[in-house]
């Protein structure tokens, strides 16, 4: 039986162990942990690796997407248009901050906000709109810019699984307001621990964001508006740099993949993620659609196939988030995804021979 990872970190930093461990042994010895060069540096290159004008580091992608919700002054009462079909943290930053998440359906074919139902969404209390390029998969964000442009409103990309992923060859996070990354250990460009990252082409918000995450501060022991403690940690940075280098080839090893996943499973009864033709997909997950996941999962579990839902509960549905607008059927497209997607392993480290293994249990468990 093999031992297949749902996400193999460990074998990842075995192929590059020297650089990494060398980074790490440098900001040790350098005796600066907070902020300095190493931070400095990976600010610099990942803001070239978007083709933006500024990359400002935090200490994780959750506090990213608060930290750009306060940079556009979005408070109690505001409301914040976004998809119910994403991680929690798109949500629950809009609302620790005062603001009322306003929901739209799904695209059922990309699972991301589908772009033509934002319109109807929008009122005089809309001051954002929230995309999440969920999977790895953009947004299709030219009808998005339309809506947004026409009503004057900011979007903040939740770019926390796509970082690289491109739209009409441009890359996602640098195509609104601010774009929000995280470096949770999982992702496509993880950190050895939790990071963050927001950018941007705006110099006075770039400028804001940075005094935010500093606790307000410009200059030690002045603080001249409410911030947070939010910063990226130089061995998280000095780690992400050295692996920065690598992730495009990594990308291509996901998307590789993915087409090979794509050909195994093409006869059986699971739909397969698509690529739209305005999209260059990273694969962050690689998530199926089936029916009887119940079924399937708890066959897949007896033959230690690793798998995950993303995600299993709309946040519509999630009771700290439940408001009496929204009620079952609200959102029908969210809601029949939520029972129906299945994510089989994908990493850089996944091999043909495992993924016929995975495959071959896989065809087990849907007959």
């Amino acid at each position: 039986m093999m031992n297949i990872q749902m996400v193999d970190v460990v074998t990842q930093y075995k192929k590059i162990k020297p650089e990494i461990d060398a980074a790490v042994l440098r900001v040790l010895e350098s005796g600066h942990y907070i902020l300095g060069k190493e931070v400095t540096d990976f600010e610099m290159n990942v803001a070239k690796y978007f083709g933006v004008k500024h990359a400002i580091g935090c200490a994780s992608g959750t506090d990213a997407l608060q930290i750009a919700l306060m940079a556009l002054n979005i408070g109690p009462g505001d409301e914040v248009i976004t998809t119910p079909f994403t991680f929690v943290a798109t949500t629950e930053t809009i609302a620790l901050l005062g603001a009322k998440p306003v929901y739209v359906d799904i695209d059922p074919a990309t699972y991301n906000i589908d772009p033509a139902l934002i319109d109807a969404a929008i009122t005089k209390k809309t001051k954002a709109i929230l995309p999440v390029h969920l999977y790895g998969h953009s947004v299709d964000m030219d009808p998005l810019h339309e809506v947004a442009q026409k009503h004057n409103i900011p979007i903040i990309e939740d770019t926390a699984q796509a970082i690289g992923a491109k739209y009409k060859g441009k890359k996602v996070g640098g195509l609104g307001a601010i774009g929000c990354v995280s470096f949770y250990p999982s992702k496509n460009l993880g950190a050895f621990g939790d990071g963050g990252l927001l950018v941007t082409n705006d110099d006075t918000l770039a400028e804001k964001i940075r005094v935010i995450g500093n606790h307000g501060s410009r200059i030690r022991y002045t603080h001249e508006i409410l911030g947070v403690n939010s910063r990226l940690d130089a061995i998280q940075a000095a780690i992400l740099n050295v692996k920065l280098r690598y992730l495009d080839e990594w990308h291509e090893a996901r998307r590789t993949a993915a087409q090979r996943y794509n050909k195994l499973l093409g006869s059986m009864d699971a739909v397969c993620p698509v690529e739209a033709p305005y999209a260059y997909h990273i694969y962050h997950q690689y998530t199926v659609r089936v029916r009887q996941r119940e079924k399937i999962t708890k066959r897949l579990a007896e033959q230690k196939i690793p798998h995950a839902i993303y995600y299993p509960i709309p946040l519509h549905f999630q009771e700290a988030f439940r408001s009496a607008a929204y009620k079952p059927g609200s959102f029908p497209l969210t809601e029949r995804a939520a029972t129906e997607v299945l994510s089989l392993p994908m990493h850089t480290e996944l091999t043909e021979e495992e993924q016929h293994y995975i495959v071959e249990a896989f065809a087990k468990a849907i007959a």
